[in-house]
C-alpha cells in the first residue's frame, strides 16, 4: 500500500516540501497526532495499524489485533482502537498500549514496521478475548499465514505462567483456518459446540482434468452432507445466485445434502442444528 491510502508523518512531509502546510490541513486528517491519511480514503484495521506505528516514533511493537492485520488479517473492525505494546502506556484515544514481554524470535518486520510474529499474534489474542471474538479473527488470522496452531499451543507451554493460558488453549480446539468470512466462522462453532463432529472446511470437488469446479464452506465427505453459508451477494447479484442454482444442482446430482444457511438463520440456531442433524442421521451418522 502506498500514496495517500497510506498514513505518513504530516509534518515530515511539509519540511520535506511534499506538501504545504494549507494543503496537510485542507486534504488530510490526522489520525493520531502528526500520522495523516488523505480525507479521501478509507480507515482500515491495517492504516490505522500503520498511523499508530508512526505516532510511536518506532519505538513500539504492534501486537493483537494490529498485528494481525498487518499480517493480513481480514474483518478487522477500523473502528477498534490500535494495539501496541510499549513501557509506556499512556496513550491518545484511539490506541490501547500493552506491557507485553516480547522475546525477540516473537517479533517480526513487516513493511518496516515492528510486530509480533504470527504465532505470538495468535497467543496474545487467543487468551485476552472470549473465544466467540477470537476464533474468527484467528480463523482469519490462519488463512492469512499458514499459522500452525502446534507452534501456538508450544508458546503457550513455554508460558504457562501469563495471564489467559487457559482461555487460549479452550479456543485453539475451535480454530480453523478455512472459514473465508466471519459468517462461516459462526456457522460452524453452532455446529461443532452442538456436539457434531468437525465439518471438514473449502471441501474441493474436482473435473476429469483435477480442475477444481465446485467448493463448498464446510461438510462431511464420509455422508456427504454439507453447510454452506449464503452471504448477501449470494441473493443480491443474479450472476452468483445462478451459480448458485448450478452449484447446489451438481452437488445433489452427486449424491449430497446441501444445508444453506442465511444470516438471519444464524440468529435461529436450533434450525440450523436440527436440519443438519436429520440430514447426517438420514446418511448414517451415529449422532
Amino acid at each position: 500500500m502506498g500514496g495517500d491510502d497510506w498514513p505518513f508523518l504530516g509534518q515530515d512531509a511539509v519540511r520535506r516540501g511534499d506538501l504545504s502546510a494549507r494543503q496537510l490541513q485542507k486534504d488530510y486528517r490526522a489520525i493520531y497526532q502528526n500520522a495523516y491519511m488523505s480525507k479521501r480514503a478509507s480507515l482500515t484495521a491495517l492504516t490505522r495499524a500503520r498511523a499508530a506505528w508512526l505516532w510511536s516514533a518506532g519505538e513500539s511493537t504492534l501486537v493483537g489485533l494490529s498485528a494481525a492485520a498487518v499480517l493480513g488479517t481480514k474483518w478487522i473492525d477500523p473502528q477498534l482502537p490500535a494495539e501496541l505494546s510499549r513501557p509506556d502506556r499512556h496513550c491518545p484515544e484511539g490506541i490501547v498500549a500493552h506491557t507485553y514481554t516480547l522475546q525477540p524470535d516473537e517479533r517480526c518486520v513487516v513493511d518496516g514496521m515492528r510486530l509480533t510474529t504470527p504465532e505470538r499474534t495468535a497467543f496474545d489474542i487467543g487468551r485476552t478475548m472470549h473465544e466467540d471474538r477470537a476464533v474468527p479473527y484467528l480463523d482469519a488470522l490462519t488463512r492469512a499465514t499458514n499459522l500452525k496452531l502446534g507452534d501456538v499451543l508450544s508458546l503457550a507451554d513455554q508460558r504457562r505462567g501469563a495471564r489467559g493460558v487457559r482461555l487460549l488453549r479452550q479456543t485453539l480446539k475451535l480454530v480453523d483456518g478455512g472459514a473465508e468470512s466471519p459468517q462461516e466462522t459462526r456457522v460452524r462453532l453452532v455446529l461443532v459446540r452442538a456436539g457434531l463432529p468437525p465439518p471438514e472446511t473449502q471441501i474441493e470437488f474436482t473435473d476429469e482434468f483435477g480442475d477444481v469446479r465446485v467448493r463448498v464452506d464446510m461438510g462431511w465427505r464420509e455422508w456427504k452432507v454439507a453447510v454452506e453459508y449464503d452471504g448477501v451477494q449470494h441473493w443480491s447479484d443474479r450472476y452468483q445466485r445462478s451459480w448458485d442454482i448450478d452449484r447446489i444442482a451438481m452437488l445433489e446430482a452427486a449424491g449430497w445434502i446441501v444445508i444453506r444457511v442465511s444470516a438471519e438463520m444464524l440468529t435461529r440456531p436450533n434450525v440450523v442444528l436440527d436440519r443438519v442433524c436429520r440430514a447426517l442421521r438420514g446418511r448414517g451418522c451415529p449422532i
